[in-house]
């Protein structure tokens, strides 16, 4: 795994986290126009990962692909407070010499930013051409053009709205609610993630929202048996799974750092190249079109889905093609000169 140092780190809370460390994927010759990756709230660092074990956008970065690893670089972080080798929760905090746990401060979308450009700058990066991610990454990316615009050519912000709704904040409350109440969370010093029934029911809430109704209905046509729906036992299923590779208190911290995200009065001084989806429940496109029309220099599209939000992480033929041909126009200039 690799990682890279960033030293103390201060929040936007003030208080100051020591000897931070990012673990992250980097793909691409080193002298290529660089692309950075923010992953989503249970992603990682594996963008695109190995033949054998593909990361999450593999259809989408890659050799040959849209996100181009023959023409770029490309960097992906797991996030600041996440569980895959990032400092968050299960790091050890080097003034007790103990695991973090509930300890770990509540983070900021613009705290992770903020460690990131950190990170870039230790590993020699001086100029991003440009950041893209989705839904919590998404966020991300909408931050990076706020606050470091001098440092990035362009955004693209998908599957996200300029701040983050009441309804994604009420469903985020329940999964905060579900862990947070669990017989053996223990306030955040539980023995073992897996056994929290709590977060499978955050998770369970989590997944209702990722994907349409439709999508749902024509899948699971109540089907099932005398015992159970088999949508309940696709529920019950991604719960027990998510609890099994995650730590629950990453993600509180992560939810609650989603629940900061609002940048709806920045004009931004990027280029901002977005995608919206339908059926999106969380990051519905009527909350961010009115936004994108407000800046200077933006184009989007709304791509026709019953994927919901999760088309950002599916159907690549649908919406890649957008996605090269922005670069494209951002790096071709570039190159020439």
């Amino acid at each position: 795994m690799k990682t890279v140092s960033v030293g103390s780190l201060t929040l936007d809370s003030t208080k100051t986290i020591n000897n931070v460390e990012l673990a992250y994927e980097r793909l691409g010759d080193k002298n290529a126009p660089v692309i950075l990756v923010c992953h989503a709230l249970t992603g990682d660092q594996h963008t695109v990962g190995t033949e054998q074990n593909p990361g999450w956008w593999a259809g989408l970065v890659g050799p040959g692909m849209p996100v181009d690893t023959t023409v770029f670089q490309v960097i992906t972080f797991n996030v600041l407070g996440g569980c895959h080798g990032s400092t968050g929760p299960l790091s050890v905090n080097p003034l007790s010499g103990a695991p973090y746990k509930a300890d770990f401060p509540t983070l900021t979308i613009r705290d992770m930013v903020r460690a990131e450009y950190q990170a870039l700058k230790k590993l020699g990066i001086k100029k991003v051409a440009a950041v893209i991610g989705g839904s919590l990454g998404g966020m991300k990316t909408l931050e990076w053009g706020r606050t470091y615009p001098e440092f990035i050519g362009a955004i693209f912000p998908l599957a996200v709205t300029p701040y983050y709704s009441d309804y994604g904040v009420a469903f985020n409350h329940i999964g905060i609610v579900a862990i947070e109440n669990d017989k053996d969370f223990n306030g955040g010093n539980y023995k073992d993630a897996s056994l929290l029934k709590g977060f499978e029911v955050a998770r369970m809430a989590g997944m209702v929202t990722y994907r349409s109704g439709k999508m749902f209905n024509q899948r699971f046509g109540r089907s099932g048996n005398d015992s159970e729906f088999n949508v309940q036992s696709y529920l019950n299923y991604q719960g027990k799974k998510l609890a099994g590779r995650f730590d629950a208190n990453s993600y509180l911290v992560l939810l609650k750092a989603m629940n900061t995200h609002d940048i709806e009065g920045a004009v931004l001084e990027v280029p901002v190249y977005s995608l919206s989806f339908t059926h999106d429940l969380l990051y519905p496109n009527e909350l961010m079109v009115p936004w994108l029309e407000k800046q200077t220099n933006t184009a989007w599209k709304i791509i026709e889905t019953d994927f919901g939000h999760d088309g950002f992480l599916i159907e690549f033929e649908k919406w890649g093609g957008f996605i090269e041909e922005k670069l494209k126009s951002l790096i071709v200039p570039e190159l020439i000169r």
